[in-house]
């Protein structure tokens, strides 16, 4: 929103939720005063943003970090600026902003991982349909192979491939996951995933893989807890910058429920035990995604748990309990 609202010519403010408002935002501030915008931020680049109206100019511009939301940002402030804007990245992030510009009939051109787009062009309303989202789905994905005879079939799924790098990570694993039905909806690839509870073996995944998986990686630390052997996920600092210190939020967390989990600097280490899970009072620390993480993680444990401040799952996925609940009680 930052990189559409940039390039009007009216004024606007950005603000969010306090997890939100605790992320600092010059990693996509800098791109686009690169450009001509004029944003500004409280001290330490902290919401609300403040975006008053700019002539744009494009840039050449290199990430420092694989980032799906700072490549979007630059790209579509890129469609209200002067010439072609350019976004190179280390490895490739997810590109669901690329299929929709292309599914709207706007010009962008992709060169392994740079991309490119044009300024001042104009493209056709279209209606658009978006199949269901992976990330959410991981956590029923992640409940149904950790659970005895459990089986599920998730209907309509996004299967971008830079999108599902939790389940080819899981599959490594061990994951019995297959897919059916495979369709393209509006650009993207999707289709329905069907997985049966499995027996899991520790893996190490690092590199050019974290970019695909980097939402799911304090679920991978969960599977890993009741996986044999020793899993190793490398190259994830990038998760000390999200709504929480992801890295420290799932080491913790799964310490406080008994999993035998190394936090370093930016990996993550965990040594498997199929019976590892206790119930344990645990902390969301307001983050969804750890919210979710341990809730799942309650489901395969042994006793009761306590996750505080639970409520903040709201922020992406309100319906959550209420499905987790349905799909248990089949």
């Amino acid at each position: 929103m930052a990189g559409v609202l940039a390039g009007q010519n009216f004024p606007s403010t950005l603000t969010g939720d306090k997890s939100l408002s605790g992320r600092p935002m010059q990693r996509i501030t800098s791109p686009l005063t690169k450009m001509g915008a004029d944003v500004t931020a409280r001290e330490g680049f902290y919401p609300p943003l403040k975006i008053k109206p700019a002539t744009l100019k494009s840039i050449d511009y290199t990430t420092p970090i694989p980032s799906a939301q700072i490549k979007s940002c630059v790209l579509l402030a890129g469609l209200f600026a002067n010439g072609k804007t350019s976004v190179t990245e280390e490895y490739k992030s997810r590109d669901h902003t690329e299929r929709m510009m292309r599914y709207f009939e706007i010009p962008v051109d992709i060169n392994e991982n740079t991309v490119s787009v044009t300024g001042g062009v104009n493209w056709p309303g279209k209606s658009i349909t978006i199949p269901g989202d992976f990330s959410s789905a991981a956590f029923f994905i992640a409940a149904t192979l950790l659970l005895e005879d459990s089986r599920l079939l998730i209907k309509d799924v996004n299967l971008n491939p830079t999108r599902t790098g939790f389940m080819n990570a899981a599959m490594k694993m061990g994951a019995e996951i297959q897919i059916l039905n495979e369709k393209t909806i509006c650009g993207e690839h999707a289709g329905d995933i069907e997985i049966k509870s499995s027996h899991l073996k520790g893996i190490r995944i690092s590199g050019a893989d974290i970019p695909a998986v980097i939402d799911e990686v304090p679920l991978l630390a969960l599977l890993a807890s009741k996986a044999s052997g020793k899993t190793v996920i490398e190259d994830a600092g990038e998760l000390r910058k999200k709504e929480t210190d992801r890295l420290h939020a799932t080491a913790t967390q799964l310490n406080n429920m008994g999993v035998n989990i190394d936090e370093q600097a930016d990996s993550l280490i965990i040594t498997g035990n199929p019976g590892a899970l206790r119930g344990s009072r645990v902390d969301s620390y307001e983050d969804h995604r750890i919210a979710m993480m341990l809730s799942v993680a309650a489901l395969a444990a042994h006793g009761d748990t306590f996750i505080e401040k639970a409520d903040c799952v709201n922020v992406s996925f309100p319906d959550f309990y209420s499905i987790l609940e349905e799909c248990i009680e089949r």
